[in-house]
């Protein structure tokens, strides 16, 4: 992969810049990018052969901020969503946007659209309204289905779901709702996109991992207990074996690889933790327990380590305990590089910033590859007209 980004110009995998930022009176889409991030937006248009007349974008992490300007110094940033109107846009061709998802995640605590973060969502909506662009396009994680069709009112459309799985080496399952190719169904006439699943590509982890990570990446057998809440519960490194692990609190997911099996710590919590049918020793004993009447509820949280073989890595969060990767006889976290490749982002693009900030924004951001696929569909009707 190349490590190299000129300024306005994305690198294939081939080293060949594709498809530059077209500055104004050009020809192509005028686009809003909502909570923009790092701008994946931009990458995956760029990817999808599609030309950008203006780019704005309504962000306030100034770390984001500072990698995207190193890209893409002709962003037009606008700050807070929330002071965003259209009648100080020009006319939008193409709304886009991730809404803060934490109290969508089933890896969070839940509170959907009571989290300030989530109700974010409806600024979204509001900008739709007013700016009333040709296409729209959201992203957001999986949710209880009565959440999603919420969302699906606002939108006017359901969404597809795709797994970045498909086109890189992480398993990441998210909601798009756009109205890109879109086309009614059903006997009500309900539109839907008509965006068929992209072809599995078959990119494993080891396809995108650095031979020679820096030292610096590797775990202590303490960090690793820390991890893993109880210094008796430290997993044993053997390539060929996983054995169950009893962590005490581990909100994280836990991967390690060591070339052929993947291993991945399991949450289960409350209620579900004593009816749950896989069982370690302790949980056996916790349902016999509840079972027999003896607790009304087990709180503690329930967790243990199962094999994953599919040679991918967990979903990329802000957490990196939840992706560890397993080098013979030792365990090291995903390099930066690497979780760039997770997300099909460029290599060193997010060099301009703090390895914690980079870590940070990859896992809030885009798998720019999936994005560029959706993206595509644009391209037939964009072909029709001289004005893009």
């Amino acid at each position: 992969m190349n490590n190299l980004i000129q300024p306005n110009s994305i690198q294939s995998a081939d080293g060949l810049a594709q498809n530059p930022v077209l500055p104004a009176g050009m020809g192509g889409l005028t686009v809003l990018s909502l909570f923009d991030g790092m701008s994946c937006g931009q990458l995956a248009l760029q990817k999808a052969g599609i030309k950008v007349k203006q780019y704005y974008a309504a962000e306030i992490d100034k770390y984001a901020i500072q990698v995207t300007m190193a890209n893409f110094p002709g962003t037009i940033q606008l700050g807070d969503v929330t002071k965003v109107f259209a009648k100080d846009l020009p006319k939008i061709d193409l709304l886009i946007g991730g809404s803060p998802c934490q109290g969508f995640s089933f890896a969070g605590k839940m509170l959907n659209f009571k989290d300030p973060r989530s109700k974010l969502f409806f600024e979204f909506v509001r900008l739709k309204n007013e700016c009333k662009p040709k296409w729209f396009f959201l992203e957001n994680v999986q949710m209880p289905y009565e959440h999603e069709l919420v969302i699906s009112k606002y939108m006017g459309i359901e969404p597809i779901v795709i797994n970045s799985r498909l086109l890189t080496a992480q398993n990441r399952v998210r909601n798009y709702w756009t109205n890109i190719n879109e086309q009614p169904y059903g006997l009500f006439g309900d539109l839907k996109p008509n965006i068929p699943m992209p072809k599995d590509k078959k990119v494993l982890l080891h396809h995108i991992t650095e031979p020679f990570a820096s030292d610096k990446y590797l775990l202590s057998e303490k960090a690793i207990a820390k991890i893993l809440r109880r210094n008796w519960s430290i997993p044993k490194i053997e390539p060929d074996k996983t054995g169950a692990i009893l962590p005490k609190n581990n909100s994280g997911q836990l991967s390690v690889d060591s070339g052929t099996t993947l291993i991945r710590c399991v949450a289960m919590r409350g209620r579900e933790a004593c009816l749950s049918p896989k069982r370690t020793e302790y949980g056996k004993q916790i349902r016999k327990d509840y079972e027999a009447g003896k607790i009304k509820e087990q709180r503690k949280n329930i967790q243990q380590l199962e094999p994953r073989n599919d040679g991918k890595t967990n979903t990329l969060t802000s957490v990196q305990k939840d992706n560890l990767l397993q080098v013979g006889d030792k365990v090291r976290r995903l390099t930066e590089l690497e979780c760039e490749r997770l997300q099909s982002v460029p290599d060193n693009y997010t060099n301009h910033v703090s390895s914690t900030q980079r870590y940070k924004m990859l896992g809030n951001g885009w798998t720019v590859d999936v994005i560029a696929y959706i993206f595509g569909f644009m391209k037939s009707e964009l072909a029709k007209s001289a004005e893009w």
